[in-house]
Parts: structure tokens; sequence; C-alpha cells
């Protein structure tokens, strides 16, 4: 990721994509599985469906909690916004009107298999590096942009897993 300077009212965006060579409905069963993404992540830590869903539908919620040796441990409700099964599965966390973060996962087939993409964006809503920010207003924009990075790393080692496990299939 190269230096943008974005601020957090900015919305900054982050996408990795990987190509699989798996057809997209066995890589929607790997990302609409919101259980299997702590297996994935180094920062979630689990993930359950609330009000008695039991897979993704637009609408559904769910709680996930993370852990960061800089920012602590917090849980948030995600909501799915976006679930088209085979092409795409996104969420909003918090508050869907203004999420402190929208995630999606998009997959198009192709070449006998399937090109995934791991979109991210950070805001509008306040969260947790919100705090960090307003304690160094001066530093907001290293911030904002030394957590992207590490989103984008993360957000690399998970399609290489999610690839791992839809290959192996």
């Amino acid at each position: 990721m190269r230096w943008t300077g974005a601020r957090y009212t900015d919305k900054p965006t982050v996408e990795v994509r990987t190509w699989i060579d798996a057809p997209p409905d066995r890589v929607w069963a790997l990302v609409s599985d919101v259980a299997l993404m702590p297996s994935l992540s180094d920062e979630l830590q689990s993930v359950e469906w609330l009000d008695g869903a039991t897979g993704p539908s637009v609408g559904a919620r769910f709680l996930g909690r993370s852990r960061h040796e800089a920012l602590g441990e917090w849980s948030t409700t995600s909501y799915v916004v976006e679930c088209e099964p085979g092409h795409v599965f996104a969420w909003a966390v918090e508050d869907p009107a203004n999420p402190t973060a929208v995630w999606r996962f998009r997959m198009n087939a192709g070449d006998g298999g399937t090109d995934l993409s791991e979109w991210m964006q950070m805001g509008p809503g306040r969260s947790g590096l919100s705090s960090a920010i307003d304690r160094m207003p001066e530093k907001e924009q290293k911030i904002v942009f030394v957590r992207m990075r590490e989103f984008e790393r993360n957000m690399t080692a998970t399609l290489q897993q999610i690839k791992r496990l839809a290959e192996a299939r």
C-alpha cells in the first residue's frame, strides 16, 4: 500500500484480489461462512449469527469479537447489506446507515475458476480508531495509513487461506 495521506473522514478503502482454481459456488461457501473467518484471522476471535440467523441474507446480523495488540479487545454487530450467492457478500459494521466500516467479498467466474476480491472501507461512523485520532489529531493520516496497511496485509492472508481451502476440495 502506498501513502495516500487519507484522513478518516475520507472513508479510505483497500482491496486485495486473487484468482482461485475453483468455481464461485465453492468459494461462496467459504466467504459466506462467517464462523470460519476467525480461523483465517489473527485479529477476529469469534463470530456468531444473531436473532436465530444461520446464514447470510440481507438484513441478517452477526456479532464479531476481535483483539488487537494496540487496540485491545472489542465486539461489533454487523449487518449483511449485500448477499448474492456466488457473486457478492457484504456487511456494514455497527450501523448500516453510518457504518464504522463496510466489508465486501466479490466473486467473478472466469477461466475455469474464480476471481475473488476482498474490499473494505473505513468509516464514516466512529470506531475504536477514532479515539486514537482524537488523542493525536496531528498524527491522523499516519494512524489511518498504518491501520489500512494492516487491513491490506490481513486481507491478503485471508484470501490466500480461502484459496488454499477452495482448491483443496
